[in-house]
């Protein structure tokens, strides 16, 4: 049961769900990298457009002065440009410097560029300009009764280098994430074998691993490998070995039906009689249940109408079937044919009226119902009914024939073969089986 836990965990589990959390924590790694980048840059930029900003004022100011000499009427319109404003007055636009650090810094960077300019009398503040944008406004004295006053536009933008910066960290970040990604994957094969494999192995058709990867994971694989053959050979062993107690209990039965015969008190002697055949039917249902767990069939083309119409064959004019002209399958004929015979008598057995429908629910995929109108069953039985040897009592008497083995076996032929049997009440009243034909995409091995 430890193995067979174990199995089940690891089909459950598999390796998709640890991609994925392996992928969101790649991206969220590169999201938090895209974030530090962008913020480091900005912080950059912040630095280098203060610095050309303060280049620009300090060589405005040397070239302003210089001009100022030679024509003070002519030097604004010679200045001025699209990124700065110059005009001479006689007040200083600017009468005290402003308290900011930054308009500090620049100053400071200002008087770097042009040490000159430290013996004049210099006011720097940023104000408010278009569209909200931060400008840098000064005024410097030029002699005792003239001031220039000057505006640098938009020292607030930033963004120039940081998003060329940032666009290149996305771009590298997402390579990084898509190769992470790919490796991941590349990683992540063997896993995913090994999952596939462990839920072959619960629906009773083991699939080699292929032993590939690391050396860890080849070992996995190799011990994977070990333990299907082990749990494939004890449950085939088990099998067998009641299939043949139920065959060689069958010899004594029929011993005691010929005695039956000799016994003079007719009672006594239909008692035997049918108790022998009763054991009897058991037995074969029982042998029936466990050739499920390794009987090995080929996929075929099979057509599903004709199949059906040979399992209705003498069942009475309260059955329809409803099948398209062209339903055939690659499947496999003859465990579906054991599949499907006792849930069609077990829906003739409780009900009065029986439909069989046949659907197709994708290319390649068929889907056949069985409904009736008998008692159905409450809906948190439909997972009781798939064990062996449960039975409804109050929909189901106990003088009814049957073992509890009819259902459980088909769930066991249709999940080894990749098929899938369910259930569901139907509104009106009644139950309806619903068998997801197996594909023949891998033919099953014993």
């Amino acid at each position: 049961m430890k193995l067979v836990d174990s199995l089940r965990f690891a089909s459950a589990l598999g390796p998709h769900r640890l991609v994925a959390q392996a992928a969101l924590l790649l991206l969220a790694i590169g999201i938090v990298q895209v974030i530090a980048s962008t913020l480091f840059y900005e912080a950059i930029d912040r630095q280098s457009v203060r610095e050309d900003h303060a280049r620009r004022v300090a060589e405005l100011l040397v070239v302003s002065e210089r001009l100022h000499r030679l024509d003070s009427t002519a030097m604004p319109k010679i200045m001025t440009t699209s990124h700065l404003d110059a005009r001479i007055a006689a007040e200083p636009a600017i009468p005290r410097p402003g308290i900011e650090d930054e308009v500090s810094q620049i100053k400071e960077h200002i008087l770097a560029w042009e040490p000159a300019l430290a013996e004049r009398n210099l006011f720097l503040d940023i104000r408010k300009g278009v569209r909200g944008r931060a400008d840098l406004v000064g005024s410097m004295q030029l002699d005792s009764a003239t001031w220039l006053n000057f505006r640098s536009v938009d020292i607030s933008s930033g963004w120039p280098i940081a998003l060329r910066a940032t666009v290149m960290t996305l771009m590298i970040t997402l390579a990084c994430i898509a190769a992470g990604l790919y490796a991941l994957q590349h990683l992540m094969t063997p896993l995913r074998r090994l999952a596939d494999a462990a839920e072959a192995t619960l629906r009773g058709a083991p699939v080699p691993v292929q032993e590939s990867g690391s050396a860890d994971l080849r070992n996995l694989a190799r011990s994977f490998n070990d333990m299907q053959t082990r749990i494939s050979g004890l449950v085939s062993e088990q099998s067998r070995s009641f299939e043949a107690i139920s065959h060689d209990l069958r010899t004594p039965l029929s011993r005691l039906k010929i005695a039956s015969d000799f016994v003079g008190e007719s009672d006594i002697a239909r008692i035997v009689s049918s108790s022998a055949d009763e054991m009897e039917a058991m037995l074969l249902s029982l042998q029936s249940f466990l050739r499920a767990q390794h009987m090995a069939s080929e996929a075929e083309t099979v057509d599903l109408a004709a199949l059906l119409n040979e399992l209705l064959a003498g069942a009475g004019p309260g059955v329809t079937l409803d099948a398209p002209a062209e339903a055939t399958a690659l499947t496999y004929r003859h465990p579906l044919q054991l599949a499907l015979r006792p849930l069609i008598e077990n829906a003739l057995q409780y009900g009065e009226k029986v439909s069989v429908k046949v659907s197709s629910t994708q290319p390649g995929k068929w889907l056949i119902e069985i409904a009736d109108d008998g008692p159905g069953i409450p809906d948190d039985c439909f997972d009781l009914i798939l064990d062996p040897f449960f039975r409804l009592d109050s929909a189901r008497p106990r003088d009814t024939p049957g073992f509890g083995l009819g259902i459980p076996t088909a769930h066991r032929l249709l999940e080894r073969f990749g098929g899938k049997l369910s259930f569901a009440n139907a509104d009106g009243g009644g139950l309806i089986a619903r068998v997801e034909v197996p594909t023949g995409a891998a033919p099953a091995s014993g």
